[in-house]
């Protein structure tokens, strides 16, 4: 039997970490790798049988690498803080580690609980994220300090699981502002060398919008549809100004008031 590890990564995840955690107590081992977080989530953790590795934040890229680092066993397992692995992907998981012709790497696909209801639509059923299943040495993260990609060490074809884990990505709407802000800020790192204006970040942010509200159908979830257009809006068009912000420099900062003797 193929032992497997489970890494979460965290930071002031008090009222979620539980959850998670109890859903995947069938590995044979569970990894909390917080980032010095103050609310609890370690001692959580820790209760619940978790060994927790505190990481310094650097950047999404680089807490992951870290995380398969700090796990012990051939199969990675990666479940965030706002998923749940049910007990079908469990089954699936165990089955793909224990079959020895199993490809290295896996997508997992994702059910997203938003606003009261399973979204079904707004490029959110079913989503993906980086491979969340592989063995150890077959795959790691590049070093974007947010919507990291992954790098592939495996001539095998990816694999994906018919099984999907849920998300509960926001618990209120003071979340989808305060990751809105978080993510644009890590963001605007990454696209700061481009040519920026006011007229761009806006037409981004619009365009945004229209992708997952009309391409991607958002109007067909209600009113949480278009929250999450709304959102991707506010994350896109403030990205792009934070990245402005960034290359104006000393020109977008407030004068000094200069000092005159009497």
């Amino acid at each position: 039997m193929q032992k497997i590890s489970v890494y979460i990564i965290a930071y002031n995840e008090a009222e979620k970490v539980a959850q998670t955690i109890e859903s995947v107590r069938w590995a044979d081992e569970v990894i909390v790798v917080d980032s010095n977080s103050t609310d609890g989530t370690q001692d959580i953790a820790t209760n619940l049988g978790a060994r927790v590795v505190q990481v310094t934040f650097k950047g999404f890229g680089d807490l992951r690498n870290q995380a398969i680092a700090a796990c012990s066993h051939d199969w990675i397992f990666s479940v965030d803080a706002d998923e749940r692995c049910t007990p079908e992907v469990a089954a699936e998981v165990r089955a793909i580690v224990n079959d020895p012709a199993s490809l290295d790497v896996w997508r997992v696909p994702r059910r997203n609980y938003f606003m009261g209801r399973w979204i079904r639509h707004s490029g959110w059923y079913p989503n993906f994220r980086q491979p969340q299943l592989f063995r150890k040495g077959a795959m790691s993260y590049d070093l974007k300090p947010v919507h990291e990609g992954y790098v592939l060490h495996t001539d095998k074809p990816l694999g994906t699981l018919k099984n999907q884990i849920w998300q509960f990505p926001f618990k209120n709407m003071a979340e989808v502002m305060h990751k809105a802000n978080r993510y644009s800020s890590l963001g605007a790192e990454k696209i700061v060398h481009k040519r920026i204006t006011m007229g761009s970040a806006l037409a981004h942010g619009l365009w945004s919008f229209v992708k997952h509200y009309v391409f991607k159908r958002g109007f067909l979830d209600g009113w949480a549809g278009f929250v999450i257009a709304l959102g991707n809006f506010e994350g896109t068009y403030y990205r792009y100004v934070k990245a402005l912000e960034m290359q104006k420099g000393q020109e977008w900062k407030a004068p000094q008031i200069s000092q005159r003797g009497n």
